[in-house]
């Protein structure tokens, strides 16, 4: 997660008001975008996507990997 860039806060709000879709192995993907506006690796960029994907065992998301995306 910190390695791409992403705080647990921001995968937090992801998963809790991100926007829900179906994806491989019946695992389950969040996305949002937030506003970034600051260097990453250089580069400047206005924002970035965070996309979670987890299972849900027992009533509870848990986390597969993060995916950080800049633009």
């Amino acid at each position: 997660m910190r390695e791409r860039g992403a705080t647990e806060e921001e995968v937090r709000l992801t998963v809790n008001g991100g926007e829900q879709f179906p994806a491989k192995y019946g695992r389950i993907g969040f996305r949002r975008n937030f506003s970034f506006n600051a260097i990453w690796r250089g580069k400047r960029y206005a924002s970035k996507q965070i996309e979670v994907y987890t299972v849900k065992e027992e009533q509870v998301w848990v986390i597969i990997t993060v995916i950080v995306r800049y633009f």
